[in-house]
């Protein structure tokens, strides 16, 4: 990995740059040529930079970019660009396959940790297609056709619109290609599972007039199972896979209101989780599969000398899975006149309720995607010339459509589960019919969910279960003008301007299973989602040059950029940026930004279809609490239909809730606005030629940020909170103070986004590059790339305390200080050695209180994440007949991730590796 570089003197930058430049070709450009009668200078192609829309020579803008070449990629043995992409050390907590539990197959990149629709992913420096969330699927773009991938590391919503707040992915595709290409990947665990396989094939031809390339990649990854890792099985010492859900099932009897199961001989005994629970990890993934198969063509083609067409097609197919144990049938009521009920037939026969059972004879649920992406680019770009000045221009048309089609195996239709936990009876030959003798109901299979495992029958699980069939479409299409060029002449060069116009239409839908919707299957329901909107944007961009080959003022000039944008869903808004860069020494360039930004609503933010949830809150009206030991909340509570001694269920401090609250869009939703501040240098030493160093200190403020309260929010601030706080928040519960069992349970929280949440996160990225000069020992190499988070805020409201979470671990979100990387290459003749270092500081948790003797520190209930540090190394050698070997092994050591008392699964986050060595071989043949 590299930072954009900066030319150490005079006699060395002509060199860097023309490398840079060619290292960039792929990006449309049009040289300036030399006048014919000078003879002695050559002009430096004039490329468009991320960060800028204005085309220049001098490749180091105001803000801080990380560079990804093509080369850095091949070393690091990875299949996908969402793996090379989260591995930078500005990347948070994003998807990955890692995530079994939440995830569609999906993988996305999350800068700052500030989520990743906060992050903008473009291609080729235009927008591509996003799910309904508002984020990119990675795992859509092939890793075959990609060049190089720039990181700007801050917000640049004046230039590139909305999502670019926390800053943005620009992947580069290759350009200009002649011959062919053929690569082969394999890979493997020490375990013996997780297989990796990736195959591409590239072809390509440039001329004079133009150049056209076209290729195809396949890559298919198999699953490590849950169980098939010590970490991961669900043992000690956190038990992640444990399930108060098992066999044989658990009941409530109304006549005591106590859980029990029935023993071997069917007689009621007290329900207790350590026994009748289960151990769901070994159904579990670890690590998802998945497959893709990818298409690309692109080419360009000059129609004239100031004018060309240029184009680009792209198809992506994505079968992904994800595996959980089988279903838990929970709140069932089991008929006083079941054959299975053990009281039938008693004087005082009656209906069990909250009957609980884990359907094992089912089989695994299992999710399943076919995801098809597709993209298209064609435009034209040019020059036109007003007397002297020239001017460059391109505009373009893009369509992006993604189409995922879902199937969830495991599922059972409630409907038809009611029945049969109805009134059933025995026939003459003894089967068990649903109904009564007089009235059987057909198409009806009794069920015995208070038996052993097999005690429900194989012609009972056929006839509950079904198949979801969800579909998903997004579409994304936008017309785009640009031009830019230089004005006029200042004395310090000239004055360069950009401006354009953007036109995009952004429309998608969820439709999910008729049986979904209806509320009608185990799984939770879900109504369908469907909206769109439209916006026009304008901006313009200025680069003022001020000092040039001045004292203290080598160069010394601003940027400055405003966008407008005006949505059909909330109306305008405008941003805008200032820049600066200043070199008061060849060898020392100081940069700086000052720039708004915002992100505006998605169609799942503005439009999502009404969806359950269960999710883990603590009631504040609950005994179990002792918050009701203030009088307001007791009152409150009283008021609101809780009696004294009501005793929220379930176990542990922050019970999992036994009614669907409600996940639900917001189409009253504004945008966010975000401010972001850089400060920082690049120093490159004459006297240590290929030195780069650069510092950068950065500030991002969000507000009006778009965040969907936690139920513990919302019940706090209800029962807590201000006077306007209760107004608002107690108005999205509903307690009901005649619940069966439980006297004023809260049965439904409104949990939908709205624009109140404010972020501050603040930190600093060093990064070095030296490249030292040839040796007879080899040429040597060293990058080291870190960044440090001095503040991470969370702020639910602007009413609320910060949330300190900088060096803090949450469930599926860690907050490290410091995250990275250090690579150190090594190259003689045809043979080459590169030794990577991944690092990742400690964390802090929360510990919980039935963990609490493994707490390292048990008297303030903390727990330590060790600092976890990968080793990398790979081995290539260059062939004589022009292929490339590399052998290599990620983790090398073995490394373990940090237990997590808190970790959604797996007793470890996602975003450390697997465990285990992963061995890889991989062999490129060009032609």
């Amino acid at each position: 990995m590299s930072t954009a570089l900066h030319p150490a003197a005079a006699r060395a930058a002509l060199p860097l740059h023309i490398a840079i430049a060619l290292a960039a070709a792929a990006t449309p450009a049009l040289a300036q040529e030399a006048p014919a009668d000078s003879g002695k200078t050559t002009n430096l192609d004039r490329l468009e930079v991320i960060g800028s829309r204005i085309k220049r020579s001098d490749l180091e803008t105001s803000q801080p970019v990380l560079q990804v070449s093509r080369a850095d990629i091949e070393k690091q043995g990875l299949t996908s660009v969402a793996d090379v992409l989260q591995r930078i050390s500005t990347n948070g907590a994003g998807l990955n396959s890692t995530v079994n539990n939440g995830n569609d197959g999906e993988s996305t990149v999350s800068l700052r940790n500030l989520g990743s629709s906060r992050t903008l992913v473009l291609v080729n420096g235009r927008r591509w297609g996003t799910g309904l969330g508002g984020n990119v699927d990675l795992n859509s773009i092939p890793t075959a056709i990609i060049e190089r991938i720039e990181v700007l590391k801050d917000g640049a919503s004046t230039l590139y619109g909305s999502d670019a707040i926390a800053g943005v992915v620009n992947i580069v595709t290759r350009g200009d290609f002649d011959g062919a290409e053929a690569g082969a990947y394999l890979g493997q665990f020490g375990q013996g599972d997780g297989m990796r396989e990736s195959y591409d094939f590239t072809i390509g031809q440039s001329g004079e007039r133009g150049s056209v390339l076209v290729g195809a990649a396949y890559v298919k990854e198999d699953p490590v199972m849950a169980g098939d890792r010590e970490i991961s099985s669900g043992g000690p010492p956190f038990n992640s896979g444990f399930s108060l859900t098992g066999v044989p099932g658990s009941f409530i009897d109304p006549k005591d209101n106590k859980q029990y199961v029935l023993d071997a001989g069917r007689q009621p005994i007290p329900y207790n989780p350590d026994l009748h629970g289960i151990n769901t990890a070994p159904f579990n993934y670890l690590l998802t599969p998945q497959e893709r198969t990818s298409l690309f063509a692109q080419g360009r083609y000059d129609i004239s000398q100031t004018l060309s067409f240029r184009g680009e097609m792209f198809y992506n197919q994505r079968l992904s899975e994800q595996l959980l144990a089988p279903m838990p049938v929970t709140g069932m009521v089991l008929d006083k006149n079941s054959v299975y009920n053990p009281t039938k037939g008693a004087a005082d026969a009656r209906d069990l309720r909250n009957v609980n059972r884990r359907f094992l004879e089912g089989g695994s649920r299992s999710f399943n995607q076919d995801a098809k992406t597709y993209h298209f680019y064609a435009g034209l770009e040019g020059e036109l010339a007003f007397g002297e000045r020239r001017f460059d221009w391109d505009a373009g048309y893009r369509y992006d459509r993604t189409d995922q089609n879902d199937q969830t195996f495991g599922l059972y239709n409630l409907d038809r589960l009611r029945k049969a936990y109805g009134p059933s009876f025995f026939d003459a030959s003894g089967r068990a019919r649903c109904g009564t003798a007089t009235a059987i109901v057909d198409n009806c299979v009794p069920i015995d969910p208070l038996g052993a495992e097999g005690s429900i029958s194989q012609a009972a699980v056929d006839m509950a279960k079904f198949t979801a069939q969800d579909s998903t479409r997004q579409v994304s299409k936008g017309y785009t003008l640009n031009i830019s060029g230089d004005l006029f002449e200042l004395p310090a060069g000239p004055l360069s301007v950009a401006a354009g116009y953007e036109y995009r239409s952004e429309s998608g839908s969820f439709v999910p299973d008729a049986f979904t919707a209806a509320g009608l299957s185990t799984g939770n329901a879900s109504q369908p989602t469907s909206g769109g909107y439209s916006l026009k944007e304008l901006y313009l961009e200025l680069a003022v040059p001020l000092l040039k080959d001045l004292p203290f003022a080598r160069l010394l000039d601003f940027s400055l950029a405003t966008r407008r944008s005006d949505y059909s869903s909330f109306g305008d808004t405008l941003n805008s940026k200032f820049g600066f860069r200043w070199k008061p020494i060849d060898d020392l360039l100081i940069r700086g930004n000052w720039a708004q930004g915002f992100r505006a609503p998605s169609i799942t933010d503005m439009f999502r279809g009404d969806a359950d949830s269960f999710v883990r809150y603590a009631d504040p009206c609950s005994t179990h609490t002792g918050r009701r030991a203030d009088p307001r909340v007791d009152a409150k509570c009283l008021a609101d239909g809780a009696p004294a001694n009501f005793r929220q269920p379930g176990s542990g401090p922050n019970p999992q809730t036994t009614e669907p609250f409600t996940l639900g869009g917001n189409p009253k939703l504004k945008p966010e606005t975000s401010t972001s501040k850089t400060l920082g240098f690049v120093y490159s030493p004459q006297w240590a030629p290929g030195l780069d160093l650069s510092v950068d200190w950065y500030r991002i403020e969000i507000e009006s940020a778009i965040n969907s309260p936690t139920a513990q929010t919302i019940v706090d601030k209800c029962y807590t909170g201000s006077a306007d706080e209760q107004s608002f928040y107690c108005a999205l519960i509903t307690r009901d103070p005649n619940y069966p069992g439980r006297s004023g349970l809260i049965t439904d929280i409104q949990l939908r986004p709205i624009n109140a949440a404010q972020f501050v996160v603040e930190g600093y990225d060093v990064t070095v590059n030296y490249r030292l000069p040839e040796t007879r020992f080899g040429r040597f190499a060293l990058t080291w790339d870190s960044s440090y988070t001095s503040r991470w805020d969370f702020m639910a409201d602007a009413k609320s305390k910060p949330d300190h979470r900088n060096g803090t671990y949450l469930a599926s979100d860690p907050y490290w200080r410091i995250r990275s990387n250090l690579s150190l290459d090594w190259s003689k003749n045809q043979l080459g050695v590169n030794w990577g270092l991944r690092y990742k500081s400690g964390l802090r948790e929360d510990c919980r209180a039935d963990f609490k003797q493994f707490c390292s520190d048990p008297q303030r209930m903390k727990n330590r994440l060790p600092a976890t540090t990968y080793h990398d190394v790979q081995v290539r050698y260059d062939t004589p007949w022009n292929a490339t070997v590399a052998v290599g092994v990620n983790n090398l050591f073995a490394k373990e991730p940090p237990l997590a008392q808190n970790a959604f699964a797996n007793n470890f986050d996602p975003q450390y590796d697997v465990p285990g060595r992963f061995f890889y071989f991989k062999y490129r043949q060009r032609f």
